[in-house]
Formats: C-alpha cells, sequence, structure tokens
C-alpha cells in the first residue's frame, strides 16, 4: 500500500531501493566490461579530449536508443528479446536480422570476456600453480556456465557484489598511481586514428541486449526504467573516463592495447595483481549476464529448451575458441561497430513501428522527430561502413 502522492511506505521504500540496485548493478556492472581495456590505448593515440568528445556523442545516442527498447518492451505483451520483438514489428525479416544481430553480437561479445578473461586469470595465477593458458581459460569458463545455468537472481547478486569490488579496486589503483600522471600523456593527437575510438566507445557503453532483463526486474516499477539506464550508462562512462585518465596519463605513449600489462614498468608488482584481480572481475560479471541473455534468446524467442539454449550459449563461444578466434581487439571491433549498429537501427526501426502496433499504454514515451530517427540511422549505417572497412584494411 501506497500513500498519497506517490509517497512510499517505509517497507515499499526499502523494497524499490533493492530492486533498483540491483538493476543498476545489473545493467552497469555488465556495460563496464571488457572494452574498458581498450580504451587507454585509443587515448594514447587521439588524446583524451577527443576521447571526451565520443563518449559525449556516442553516451547520448546510446542513451536514447536504450530508452527507444524500453518503450518497445514496455508496449508489448509477454517475455521476448531482441528477435522476438522485431519478429512482432518488423515481420520475418526482421526477425532474421535480429536473430543475426544478437547471436553474433552476444556470442562475440561472451568471446571476447573469455578470451581476455583466461588471459588475465593466467596471468595472476600461473606465477603460483603454473598450468597452461587453455587450463586457465576452461576454470574461467565452467565457473561463469555454473552461474548462468541457475539464472538472472544470482547474476544479480553477483553483479551487485562485484561492482562494489570493482570501484574498491578501482579507488586503490588511483590512490597509487595519482601522482604518477603527467598532463602530456593525455593530450597526444594522431589525424590516422581518429576513428579508432568509434567501435571501442559504442561497445563499452552498449548494454541494450539487458533491458528487457532489468525490465522484468522492475515489475511493477518500469517508470523508473528512465532514471535506470540514463545512471547505469553515465555511471559506467565516468568509469571508462577515470580509468583512462589514470593508465594513459601514466603510461602515455607506452599504453599497452590491453591497458593493465603496460603500467607494470611504472607501479610494479603489486598494482598489476590488482589490476587484473579488477580485470577478471570486470570480464567474469559480464560474462555471466550476457552469456544469461544469450541463453534467453534461443529460450524465449525461438522456443529451444532451456538446458540446451544454456549449452548452445555457453559452448558457442568456446567452440570459436578453440577454432582460434583469440584477437579481443578485432571481436570487440566488429561486435561494436557492426553488430551493435544493426541492433540500434533495428531498435529505431521497432519503436516507430510500436506507437501503432503496441498493445499496452507504456508507463513513459520518447517522442522523436522522423528526421531524427533516419537520420540517427544514417550514422549507424557509416559506422557498419568503417568498422567493415578497418577490419579488412587490417
Amino acid at each position: 500500500m501506497s500513500l498519497p502522492n506517490g509517497i512510499l511506505l517505509p517497507k515499499e521504500k526499502n523494497k524499490f531501493m533493492k530492486t533498483f540496485i540491483y538493476g543498476l548493478s545489473t545493467l552497469a556492472g555488465t556495460i563496464i566490461g571488457v572494452g574498458i581495456f581498450a580504451l587507454p590505448y585509443a587515448a594514447s593515440k587521439v588524446g583524451i579530449l577527443t576521447l571526451f568528445f565520443y563518449f559525449l556523442i556516442l553516451g547520448a545516442l546510446v542513451v536514447l536508443i536504450h530508452l527507444l527498447f524500453s518503450e518497445v518492451t514496455l508496449r508489448t505483451e509477454g517475455q521476448h528479446r531482441l528477435p522476438g520483438y522485431a519478429k512482432i514489428y518488423l515481420g520475418k525479416g526482421g526477425e532474421a536480422l535480429a536473430f543475426f544481430a544478437a547471436v553474433l553480437g552476444l556470442g562475440g561479445a561472451v568471446l571476447a570476456y573469455l578470451i581476455v578473461g583466461g588471459e588475465f586469470l593466467q596471468a595472476l595465477f600461473l606465477p603460483v600453480f603454473g598450468g597452461s593458458p587453455l587450463f586457465y581459460t576452461l576454470i574461467f569458463f565452467s565457473l561463469g556456465a555454473i552461474l548462468i545455468f541457475f539464472g538472472i537472481k544470482s547474476i544479480a547478486k553477483v553483479e551487485l557484489f562485484g561492482l562494489l569490488l570493482f570501484f574498491f579496486i578501482l579507488f586503490l589503483i588511483f590512490g597509487r598511481g595519482f601522482e604518477l600522471i603527467k598532463i602530456e600523456n593525455l593530450l597526444n593527437f594522431e589525424k590516422s586514428y581518429l576513428f579508432l575510438p568509434y567501435g571501442l566507445v559504442l561497445f563499452s557503453l552498449w548494454g541494450a541486449a539487458l533491458v528487457p532483463e532489468v525490465r522484468e526486474m522492475l515489475r511493477g516499477q518500469e517508470k523508473n526504467l528512465k532514471k535506470l539506464i540514463f545512471f547505469s550508462i553515465l555511471i559506467s562512462a565516468l568509469t571508462y573516463l577515470i580509468f583512462v585518465f589514470l593508465v594513459t596519463g601514466i603510461t602515455g605513449p607506452k599504453t599497452s592495447k590491453e591497458a593493465i600489462i603496460g603500467i607494470k614498468d611504472f607501479l610494479g608488482n603489486t598494482i598489476v595483481i590488482l589490476a587484473l584481480g579488477f580485470g577478471i572481475l570486470t570480464c567474469f560479471t559480464s560474462f555471466l549476464t550476457l552469456g544469461l541473455t544469450l541463453k534467453k534468446v534461443f529460450w524465449y524467442d525461438f522456443g529451444i529448451n532451456r538446458d540446451l539454449s544454456w549449452a548452445i550459449a555457453c559452448f558457442g563461444p568456446l567452440i570459436l575458441y578453440f577454432l582460434g578466434m583469440k584477437d579481443f581487439i578485432k571481436v570487440i571491433g566488429l561486435v561494436g561497430g557492426v553488430m551493435l549498429a544493426i541492433e540500434g537501427i533495428l531498435i529505431i526501426l521497432m519503436h516507430l513501428s510500436s506507437k501503432t502496433k503496441g498493445k499496452i499504454l507504456p508507463a513513459f514515451e520518447v517522442a522523436l522527430p522522423k528526421k531524427l530517427n533516419y537520420f540517427l540511422i544514417l550514422i549507424l549505417i557509416f559506422g557498419i561502413i568503417y568498422e567493415i572497412f578497418y577490419f579488412i584494411k587490417g
């Protein structure tokens, strides 16, 4: 029972706060992932001011697309994921394209976390316990697959704990390395790398696949989706920029592509151990949540048995790993610049269609001029062309 004028009773308020915090930690904890390790390298090439510009523009774009998708989910009956919503509003062609983008996008992201998570686990424990690189990758995979099997409640708690621990470790690293930061390290600019941050930033901020998940978690509180999405992406962007400021400010032109190994010569083994722990944490929590979402694409939208859906979602990326796909930078580039951009285009088109085909009055609406919708689609198409060209060239 609520008091008049929307005032919540203490018990209801506590329940709301708990639900909201779990939803926030799930979305922000998933968004803050493997992309963070590629951003310092990008900043070392184009400067932090250019990177900040990318975050400002693409951050606004990502927030908007997430809000559009939220409205689509709120207008639709039943539980679905991206392909299911695309089938309802865009037909079988839209469903096929959404399935292609969702499976390859989510699968590629899960693969990226598997690659880097296994590498970080190896770097942390190999000197003590020995073993092969494959051994540590399989440990990372096995722990993640078990938790994915148990579902969103266990993962939500892991995300909350992981996010808090993540910020604690980041604070320790920042305190130790702050005095080593040089402003000139943050101001380098090379024209040839001007578009390098595009796919990396888009990948780093994207969490649209989790919108249906957090909508389920906020059942009865759907109007708070707007606030949750905004703060999740804001927290993620600020976290990335702090990390970039720290790492690139310290290592400058010596910034390594995966960020962490490059700080060893500047901060020593103790900080590297902390950084590796932080890296394992971010990769593992995102591996869990995106793996669960991929499982539900097969389960909810294609009616595949739950356990078989889990097996495909988890073992599919592992098979790709065994087939030789182990370059996480290339994986991130393709996922961010191509697959996620396709998702964005589909979400914009679904939103337009849901305005007339949706059967439920949503908790909130996002009103955009049609011309702005098509302009956003053009931006995403340009990004797809660039990323494919960059991949072929590279």
